[in-house]
């Protein structure tokens, strides 16, 4: 009924004009203003209806703009939580030159407190609930990365989730191929793999809740969602590729961390960690508390054998400290070894046929070789000394590494009989530790006097 009438209005606006054209090409003076009244009329007639439509297709479209929204933002009107972050130094922080100093400033506010997963929480409702149009989320997003291993939180999927439900929904998704093809909004979707990228770092797999987000912020034709696909793809392929994975969490107790860090260096499995001595403090007889290290040894039976034939003429070394890394932590651990034997002293033993890798249990020998042909293994042989040992300590001085010497005599009574020469290196766990007065002016002059004589 409401097109039939527009129509209506339309057409009678149409006869009015048509009149008032004719009138003017006549040059009737009288008709004129008669006719410019009801052209005046119907424009105003046919605008009514015109202007109702606009007003019903407006509140249609915010309806469906709140039907589409995120589950997440329940309210259009910033709560008190939002006010008290804004009003930390007196000024809005909403404006477009939103800088990414400023957001750091956000988390560097909530990190006051505590920094935990609920605080880094807190932090992304105040952001959402600030602006509705929710402006300068990029940024945002790249500081609050940044920001999420200082929280704990950077092996934490469902914060990932959160950060992926800060962009606006429906806004960035294509409408056409050709949006599709150049890139559409490049630099919210570079935002999103840096998101997925982190979690590929970090080794997350994402669930459905992000392939539910990703969906709805960029389209199912998109980059991020490209990356979300080739997450799922590898990440199970490559899950037990690492035959000696290191846990995600590693001890926090030293003695165990070092048991897992020498079963990891140690070559053979029947090799066996001895404690030597366990972590402990006392008080000596004039009141000072002295404490003791612990003193973590391995050692495998082949190693064993090699000590005791051992030449005990030769001294064996106590080198180290050396590093090992284990995902963030650096641990340091110490060797006992030999120089190589020189070449008048080496005796070649036969060779087990039964024990060698290199000689096959079945051969399958074939007649019609020629005999020029070459039957020799090539077998790649570095002049290293042979390594008897290892251990880790809590201190690496020459009396704490003498403890562990005087321990392996037990099961190696030939170190007795063999002299021990101590190798020691100033480690990063020695540099820490001292503490040295800086020379003063007078004292490097006399230094580099003493230099020049």
């Amino acid at each position: 009924m409401a097109q039939g009438k527009t129509s209506l209005y339309r057409g009678m606006h149409v006869y009015t004009l048509a009149r008032l054209y004719h009138a003017s090409t006549m040059s009737c003076t009288r008709c004129l203003p008669r006719l410019l009244l009801a052209c005046a009329r119907a424009t105003a007639l046919s605008a009514a209806p015109q202007g109702a439509f606009l007003r019903r297709q407006a509140r249609l479209t915010q309806g469906l703009r709140n039907v589409h929204a995120s589950s997440r933002r329940t309210e259009n009107k910033p709560t008190a939580a939002a006010h008290q972050g804004g009003q930390g130094d007196g000024k809005s922080e909403d404006g477009p030159g939103q800088s990414l100093v400023t957001h750091e400033h956000l988390f560097e506010r909530a990190a006051r407190d505590s920094r935990t997963k609920a605080t880094f929480n807190r932090v992304l409702d105040v952001f959402v609930k600030r602006d509705i149009r929710r402006r300068g989320h990029v940024e945002f997003i790249y500081a609050a990365l940044k920001k999420m291993p200082e929280f704990g939180v950077e092996r934490d999927l469902s914060v990932y989730n959160r950060l992926l439900d800060i962009f606006p929904k429906e806004v960035f998704v294509p409408r056409n191929f050709i949006q599709r093809m150049f890139n559409h909004y490049p630099r919210q979707q570079e935002c999103a793999i840096q998101i997925l990228e982190e979690m590929e770092n970090h080794g997350i797999m994402p669930n459905i809740e992000t392939k539910v987000l990703l969906v709805q912020i960029f389209g199912e034709k998109s980059h991020p969602m490209r990356k979300y696909q080739r997450l799922l793809y590898w990440f199970p392929k490559f899950k037990h590729v690492n035959p000696y994975p290191v846990p995600h969490e590693l001890p926090q107790d030293p003695l165990d961390l070092a048991r897992l860090s020498l079963k990891r260096i140690a070559n053979s499995l029947d090799a066996k960690v001895t404690v030597y001595q366990m972590p402990s403090t006392d008080i000596s007889e004039m009141g000072e508390q002295v404490s003791e290290p612990f003193v973590v040894g391995i050692q495998s039976p082949e190693q064993r054998l090699l000590l005791a034939e051992h030449n005990p003429s030769r001294p064996v070394f106590v080198e180290g400290p050396f590093p090992l890394w284990l995902r963030k932590t650096c641990v340091y651990y110490y060797i006992l070894r030999a120089d190589p034997v020189p070449p008048e002293e080496k005796v070649e033993k036969p060779i087990d046929l039964e024990r060698s890798f290199f000689y096959p249990l079945h051969l399958d020998l074939d007649l019609e070789r020629d005999l020029g042909d070459d039957d020799s293994f090539d077998v790649d042989e570095v002049e290293e000394g042979t390594v008897f040992a290892m251990c880790m300590t809590g201190l690496g001085d020459q009396a704490t590494l003498a403890k562990w010497i005087t321990g392996l005599q037990e099961t190696n009574p030939i170190l007795g009989r063999i002299p021990t020469v101590f190798r020691l290196e100033s480690g990063p766990r020695e540099i820490q530790s001292t503490s040295e007065p800086e020379p003063t002016a007078e004292e490097e002059h006399l230094q580099s006097q003493e230099m020049k004589q």
